[in-house]
């Protein structure tokens, strides 16, 4: 039950499991949810777990117990899901907590050319997440959850791999360099006062044109059909 999948292979150079520290991993293996819940998944029915995920949380409680979250990320390491079903857990629009299992998951076992296209399109959003601290409770956005996977070097109470700087991959051509949402909201106003100026400039022609019998004639014609 707690052994690594056949097939499945190394990554950054260890068993993936071995990603979660191994008191905390043992912890894991002993609690009840574990044991109850975590027997026997398969990638089908470890997304109907995550679906029923209700909060965000690494171990919490005077006696440490590994949260849901905990165990079905620990259970995904342990099965090395395909990378599009990763995927569509991170992209799915209707489970917040479906979405932050496939971040965190990426986050601990993705390249750093996956890593920052992911996360970086999860700044933009917003939705709030409950997360269970190791004594009460905190509320959070999914945008704040994908800044503290890129940022830091613990989360929920996993250390994360060290992710190269993003700067370093723009210089290598690895990455192109990222446009943050404020970028994209001065671009548009740009278009929209490029479009102004176009249009101050096509009534300057219509003002022209009234003076030209022509163009009276024009407008006339144009009305009537």
């Amino acid at each position: 039950m707690n052994a690594t999948d056949v097939g499945v292979t190394h990554v950054h150079g260890v068993n993936p499991q071995h990603l979660v520290e191994k008191i905390l991993r043992n912890r894991i293996y002993d609690c009840m949810y574990w044991k109850e819940h975590c027997f026997g998944l398969t990638e089908e029915t470890l997304v109907e777990k995550a679906i029923d995920l209700s909060y965000i949380a690494g171990h919490f409680g005077g006696n440490q117990q590994p949260s849901p979250f905990l165990c079905l990320l620990l259970k995904m390491l342990q099965m090395q899901p395909d990378m599009d079903v990763v995927m569509t857990f991170i992209e799915n629009g209707d489970y917040k907590y479906v979405t932050a299992l496939g971040a965190m998951y990426l986050r601990l076992t993705g390249k750093p050319v996956e890593i920052y296209p992911v996360l970086e399109n999860l700044l933009s959003d917003y939705r709030k997440v409950r997360f269970r601290k190791t004594m009460g409770w905190d509320v959070l956005h999914m945008d704040e959850v994908a800044d503290l996977l890129l940022r830091e070097e613990y989360f929920c109470n996993i250390a994360l791999p060290r992710l190269v700087d993003r700067f370093q991959l723009e210089s290598m051509n690895l990455l192109p360099k990222r446009k943050s949402a404020l970028d994209e909201a001065l671009l548009s106003d740009d278009d929209d006062d490029d479009n102004d100026d176009d249009d101050s400039d096509d009534n300057d022609d219509d003002d022209d044109n009234s003076d030209d019998p022509m163009g009276a004639k024009s407008v006339d014609d144009s009305a009537d059909e």
